[in-house]
């Protein structure tokens, strides 16, 4: 059974409408996003280029810039060393294109997925020093390579790290965990713990944005000789899920421009082979569209090609790359369908459906995909997943967890049949021994989760009742945009409407067209898309076929609906009306 939460976090709402001049809603809103300082509001409200925080207040931000300008003045080659994920994409992108640009002899190479896994190694360390490289910069990664680092300082290559993950931690004489930091020439991450900077969250390719910023503001150059680096940078925080708050929102807004007027040669042809080129990109295009499509390069091939579409100069080259990306999405998306189906016939056919955390290997499945399966299934049973496959080296999987789970520290208890394992509270990666799995899941298993733990749940920004809905409504919650991480879409609920008519429409008939109606009689339009089957059969269930054959034919009935929603417009044939989107119902109270 779903649960419903409605948030209330207590501030001096009074004053913060008068000092911002905003509404009460407006005003609840950014509450409930933890948007809480008079910095944080304005940022939010007022956000511009001009209101980012200046790079040099990063840790270790002028030691790189200067051994960068070091290496220029000596004409010494610089590697970039990037990841093979969108933001590491963008961050080797946002790179190369500064490096060219002041004229600094520099390449990059980004690991292969399958061969090399995540980050740095000592291959490339070592394939840099015979290509008489003179300094390799890391970028989205680094930040846990301790060992590769320290071997890139014994045989002589300088080395700079850029990151943004959480850095390692070791024991220390008091038995406390504390930060450990690599042995590079200079590490920028905002999440140093000696660190100053006023934002922590910025993504692989925020970082590398700033630090191009403080780069050719040292040699000289105008801040607006950076601007184009804005939009690599949006579509590496959108897609690397990264909070849309304080400089992520700026960066997002302002990159979502420079997107939709793109002078780049590569991003102008993903655009156009992805059917985007007559819509307004946003930030759902970049989440769901070309994000995806960037990241098929290095699932299923190599993410050297994402990059070249990015810095080719060539238009038929950039016609055939982008063509291949997409092609290579398209693939992926089959894979993807594909093995959830096989998951789930595996899971209904066993135990393992009766089991509070899943577990379940899938020999072929490509394990570059194990991690959107994982979330997939989460997402069906609400229950924490590891899907596992066979891999080069072993069994390897991916995990997505629940609220009430932190995965991470669920792996660090069972350790001991686990070869590799890393990642966050919510989501992680591992390999193991096969002859461990049925053990591994068992002990997992042996867990506190209860079924109100297991409960989807959902979080209500307040009460609307749907006569509040209106086109000066919907124009004001513009204003919030864009949203994401962090700064959801708000969700409001409505109580005991009656509904007096109900279509089923679309070619596949997954769509149902609801008529409600409030508390002053007047009807809305509410669209709920998918789950056809499950509201009728919830319908029938409480109410009976009757009453459900009614709705249909407009007649008046005894259903009444709890319903969370988001309210829209509608535009058909020069008509423009309201609308309700459907996020979730229950039988009305």
């Amino acid at each position: 059974m779903e649960k419903w939460f409605v948030k209330n976090k207590k501030a001096d709402f009074e004053n913060i409408i008068k000092i911002f001049n905003i509404s009460e809603l407006k005003a609840k809103l950014l509450i409930n996003r933890d948007i809480n300082t008079p910095r944080l509001i304005d940022s939010y409200l007022n956000g511009s280029l001009e209101k980012l925080h200046k790079p040099e207040l990063l840790m270790d931000m002028d030691k790189a810039v200067d051994i960068i300008i070091d290496k220029k003045n000596k004409g010494q080659k610089i590697r970039i060393v990037g990841d093979y994920d969108v933001d590491g994409v963008m961050s080797t992108v946002i790179l190369k294109k500064a490096f060219d640009f002041l004229n600094i002899d520099s390449d990059y190479q980004i690991p292969n997925r399958v061969d090399d896994g995540y980050g740095i190694n000592k291959d490339i360390i070592s394939k840099a020093k015979e290509d008489e490289v003179s300094c390799i910069i890391t970028c989205d990664n680094g930040i846990s390579a301790i060992e590769e680092v320290k071997y890139s300082r014994e045989i002589g290559l300088d080395i700079i790290v850029t990151d943004h993950h959480e850095l390692p931690k070791i024991e220390n004489e008091n038995g406390l965990m504390e930060n450990f930091y690599v042995d590079a020439n200079a590490i920028i991450n905002p999440k140093r713990g000696d660190c100053k900077y006023p934002f922590d969250r910025l993504c692989g390719a925020g970082v590398c944005y700033k630090f191009v910023t403080r780069l050719y503001e040292k040699l000289g150059y105008d801040k607006e000789d950076t601007e184009e680096f804005i939009e690599y940078a949006a579509i590496a925080t959108v897609c690397d899920v990264v909070d849309l708050v304080d400089e992520n929102r700026i960066i997002v807004k302002e990159g979502l421009k420079l997107i939709n007027d793109t002078n780049n040669m590569g991003l102008r042809e993903l655009i156009e082979v992805s059917d985007l080129k007559d819509k307004d990109i946003s930030v759902y295009h970049l989440g769901f569209i070309i994000g995806p499509s960037i990241n098929a390069s290095g699932r299923l091939d190599t993410a050297m090609n994402a990059i070249e579409l990015f810095l080719t100069k060539d238009s038929d080259r950039a016609k055939i790359v982008a063509k291949d990306l997409k092609r290579l999405n398209d693939e992926r998306k089959e894979m993807t369908e594909k093995g959830v189906e096989r998951v789930i016939d595996h899971i209904e056919v066993t135990s393992i459906k009766d089991d509070t955390v899943i577990v379940v290997y899938e020999p072929d499945i490509h394990e570059s995909i194990a991690g959107i399966i994982a979330g997939r299934i989460k997402d069906r049973y609400n229950k924490p997943t590891i899907v596992l496959t066979n891999a080069k080296d072993g069994i390897k999987g991916s995990g997505r967890s629940i609220e009430d789970y932190n995965i991470f520290e669920e792996l660090n208890m069972r350790k001991e049949y686990l070869n590799r394992f890393g990642g966050h509270p919510m989501a992680a990666g591992l390999s193991l021994d096969k002859d461990k799995i049925d053990t591994f899941r068992e002990s997992l298993n042996k867990n506190n989760l209860t079924a109100e733990d297991l409960a989807a749940r959902k979080y209500i920004d307040l009460i609307l009742p749907i006569d509040r809905v209106s086109f000066s409504l919907i124009e004001e919650l513009k204003t919030l945009e864009p949203y994401g991480k962090g700064n959801p879409k708000p969700l409001f609920g409505a109580t005991g409407l009656s509904l007096t008519n109900g279509r089923i429409l679309g070619k596949n008939e997954n769509v149902i067209k609801l008529t409600a109606m409030g508390e002053d009689n007047l009807p809305m339009e509410v669209m709920m898309f998918n789950g056809v089957e499950d509201f009728e059969a919830i319908i029938e269930d409480c109410y009976g076929r009757v009453e459900l054959d009614k709705l249909y034919n407009g007649i008046n009935n005894d259903i009444r609906l709890d319903i969370l929603y988001y309210p829209s417009i509608n535009e058909y044939m020069g008509r423009t009306t309201l609308q309700l989107i459907l996020e979730s119902y229950r039988i009305g109270r």
